[in-house]
């Protein structure tokens, strides 16, 4: 079944989703500089592009840059006076995500923010930054409750919320794996996501080249 997941995956791809010289120019960066294989794919990049054009969004926040080919999808998808900030823990990661933006066109919009979000988020909630029109969280995984949660303090209603790999292969439904942190985090914030009163959610399982996982989608009715 993987086979034919990923020929769809290809023919969707083929359709809506082929990589331009900067996105193939940015996979080929991050294989070079060593990075893991776990940005999204063509396909899910289009589908946030899609999404956050579906909500008019002027700001978007990225939880979790890795060398930027999520951001250039994002980037793009912003009307020209838009703009984007992307958050990344790791320093060679940023410069590698800011050549790649470079490359896209994309500098002036989208701004790479290196740091821990968990130490980033709360500054920018004290400091009255105005609320982002989407989200994207796709970061270390077993945070992702409170990555959600600080993300709704930089929200408003009609933001939509973003976060990827949910699913984790089912393991979220194997007792046997239930204590991997990454699966226990994720869990954690799925069962929170259906039970909180300030959103309206749903997770959409996805198959494909990337394997089997999983998106959150949430928006936002009450900001918090």
């Amino acid at each position: 079944m993987t086979d034919i997941f990923s020929a769809v995956d290809f023919y969707i791809e083929g359709l809506f989703a082929k990589e331009d010289e900067a996105l193939a120019a940015a996979v080929a960066d991050m294989k070079a500089a060593g990075m893991p294989e776990i940005s999204v794919s063509p396909v899910l990049g289009r589908l946030l592009s899609v999404l956050a054009k579906a909500v008019r969004a002027r700001r978007i926040l990225e939880i979790g840059t890795l060398g930027g080919y999520s951001a250039i999808w994002l980037g793009r998808a912003l009307p020209e006076e838009g703009r984007m900030l992307s958050l990344e823990l790791d320093a060679q990661n940023a410069a590698v995500a800011r050549t790649n933006l470079a490359r896209a066109g994309l500098s002036g919009k989208v701004e790479v923010r290196e740091g821990a979000a968990l130490d980033i988020l709360p500054r920018l909630i004290a400091s009255g930054e105005p609320p982002f029109d989407f989200i994207f969280i796709d970061a270390d995984k077993e945070p992702y409750l409170d990555y959600f949660e600080l993300s709704l303090r930089l929200s408003k209603p009609g933001t939509m919320i973003v976060a990827d790999n949910v699913i984790r292969h089912g393991a979220v439904i194997d007792p046997a794996r239930a204590e991997i942190p990454a699966v226990a985090g994720v869990k954690r914030f799925s069962d929170a996501l259906a039970a909180h009163p300030a959103v309206d959610a749903t997770i959409i399982q996805t198959v494909g080249v990337k394997s089997h996982d999983g998106l959150a989608l949430a928006v936002v009715r009450e900001a918090r």
